[in-house]
């Protein structure tokens, strides 16, 4: 997998599309109808994984700190259909978390995780820090990653 990190206005036409049919292939016929573009995507960067043939398969958003959250914030995290399963979710988190530790050294992470996911994200470190709430119909939990070394 080829990652690359590009700010909003570096993604380019193309890295923008791609970046967004992904996302509405997973968020919006997936998992239902909401607004994908919500503002913050300028104020982010942006994490896309392509193969060898240049095809995206997976992609993310890291929210500056202030934004959204007082810290930095991952999110719009999605993999393509077909290669679910092979771990890609994983190297891609990987990657979003060591991103932020890189652009934001010792700052704490904040994410709106699907509730489902906890387990998931707390391999990663991330600890629950709310109850359940509804995030565009779906349950989510506020989680948090402290502070690094």
């Amino acid at each position: 997998m080829r990652w690359s990190w590009s700010r909003f206005a570096d993604l380019g036409v193309d890295g923008l599309y791609d970046a967004l049919q992904l996302r509405c292939c997973v968020f919006i016929l997936e998992q239902g109808p909401y607004l994908d573009p919500d503002g913050l995507d300028r104020v982010a960067w942006h994490l896309l994984g392509r193969d060898a043939s240049g095809t995206l398969q997976a992609v993310l958003r890291v929210v500056d700190p202030g934004a959204k959250y007082a810290e930095p914030s991952i999110g719009r995290v999605a993999v393509a259909p077909e290669v679910r399963g092979t771990g890609l979710g994983r190297a891609l988190v990987a990657e979003g978390v060591a991103g932020c530790g890189r652009l934001w050294p010792g700052r704490a992470i904040r994410i709106s995780a699907q509730a489902h996911l906890q387990r998931f994200y707390a391999s990663f470190g991330f600890e629950t820090v709310s109850d359940t709430y509804l995030e565009d119909d779906i349950p989510h939990v506020e989680m948090l990653r402290k502070e690094g070394p």
